[in-house]
């Protein structure tokens, strides 16, 4: 959605928490005295709350927050709010729903590398980012893992290059993609949001069903969901392959590769590279025994 088209409509931020009070924030500077609508199904009180001023705000808070949906003209919905309530579907097929992610793709003027996963995309990210930075590129670590993105869109300049960490709560519904997408794998996960596996993986098509041929796909050729996901995407295609942390390399290399970063540089950070917490993270060795932290590895593939 273009911000202009935003400028007749009565807006509601659906769900307040990090990326709702961003967005917000963004509105806020965007239209001063604009009444704007907030909708959680938390109390008041139990909000945390960093706004400084409360005026034209209309809070629809608690068990019935979702009444309010029907009548406001755009409802800028949170990624962790289920899209199977009710009112919600009703929305959704009023085209009533947008989100931070598809306001961030049709406004950005630089480049977006758009990286999703069941696993691996936060070190995915994090490499690609620190690639980048290494090559000289004026790089944002955003979405999941970094910065909620609307509040970087009043400055973003064409040069700059946007390492986005999507989920596929943040990709269900996009109909606009990154210019460099990654697809690393997927698994079945998050079964209680999605009514099957098929409309999880669905979700997660999403950062490809719209490149054209001008975009770039770097997949892991070697998962048969993400190969059938490919096969049908219009863009450059780059496969890569590997397991756990070599997987996650190839796909940094890849990027860094489609902004001419020479290899040594590429190597140089992979190797300086600092892993995140809870992956694989060695903890220590007590009696011959070696410990390792590896607290998000939440499903049996990984």
């Amino acid at each position: 959605m273009k911000l202009k088209e935003l400028e007749d409509k009565k807006i509601l931020i659906l769900g307040f928490g990090r990326e709702g009070r961003d967005t917000f924030k963004f509105l806020r500077k965007l239209f001063p005295k604009r009444v704007i609508g907030i909708a959680d199904r938390l109390e008041f009180k139990n909000l945390k709350l960093k706004i400084k001023n409360y005026k034209n705000i209309r809070w629809h808070l608690g068990t019935n927050y979702l009444k309010a949906l029907k009548n406001y003209d755009v409802i800028i919905k949170s990624p962790g709010i289920p899209i199977h309530l009710p009112e919600i579907e009703k929305a959704f097929k009023r085209g009533k729903i947008t989100s931070q992610t598809e306001i961030f793709f049709e406004n950005c003027p630089g480049k977006i590398v758009g990286v999703t996963g069941t696993k691996g995309k936060s070190t995915t990210t994090s490499m690609i980012y620190e690639i980048l930075k290494a090559g000289k590129i004026k790089a944002h670590l955003v979405g999941n893992i970094g910065k909620p993105v609307l509040n970087l869109l009043s400055s973003a300049k064409p040069k700059d290059v946007y390492v986005y960490e999507l989920s596929s709560h943040q990709l269900y519904g996009l109909k606009k993609n990154p210019h460099i997408t990654v697809l690393l794998n997927i698994y079945p996960e998050h079964l209680d949001y999605y009514r099957n596996f098929k409309e999880y993986a669905s979700a997660k098509a999403n950062i490809t069903l719209w490149q054209t041929k001008e975009g770039f796909l770097v997949y892991n050729s070697e998962d048969k969901t993400v190969k059938e996901i490919a096969k049908k995407s219009k863009a450059k295609k780059i496969p890569i392959g590997g397991e756990y942390y070599e997987l996650d390399k190839a796909a940094a290399e890849a990027v860094g590769e489609l902004f001419k970063i020479p290899s040594k540089i590429i190597e140089k950070t992979l190797k300086e590279f600092k892993y995140l917490p809870h992956r694989l993270e060695l903890v220590g060795t007590f009696k011959g025994i070696t410990f390792y932290n590896d607290a998000l590895s939440t499903i049996p593939e990984t």
